[in-house]
């Protein structure tokens, strides 16, 4: 049974570089000779022109096999990658939003914790939790 793909579908290595270089200290340089993208001076991602393909870090081994085995059709490795959490996505089978959800992942476990801070201090519980241990003021009559 062939997969086909919705229509929306895909994305191109110009959109990839887009996304992944609008998050906070993302930069591009080599990576096995090849363009890729990191977050300070960790990995993050990169475009595999052989097959136009994304590596993407995922949080473990399980995570990875679940991920081959629910849609092979979009995820896939190569010996290469056998013994890393690491796959691969055809960059054909994913939407925008899919690709910025798996960068997303990615940054949130890779990126220095002083990026990831800002962004935990703008959550609504943070800011309730800011305004009551600040005492409230006094009005002056």
């Amino acid at each position: 049974m062939k997969k086909t793909i919705s229509k929306g579908k895909g994305v191109t290595a110009a959109e990839v570089k887009k996304l992944a270089l609008s998050f906070p200290e993302a930069h591009e340089k080599p990576s096995y000779n090849r363009p890729a993208f990191f977050i300070a001076k960790k990995f993050f991602t990169r475009v595999r022109s052989e097959d136009a393909s994304l590596v993407m870090g995922v949080e473990g081994m399980e995570t990875r096999d679940m991920m081959l085995e629910l849609d092979p059709e979009t995820y896939f490795i190569t010996d290469h990658y056998k013994d890393w959490p690491f796959i691969l996505v055809r960059l054909s089978h994913i939407t925008k939003d899919e690709l910025r959800a798996m960068l997303e992942r990615r940054f949130n476990k890779i990126a220095p914790k002083k990026l990831l801070k800002p962004a935990e201090e703008k959550t609504p519980a943070k800011s309730v939790k800011k305004a009551a241990k600040k005492p409230a003021k006094k009005r002056a009559r």
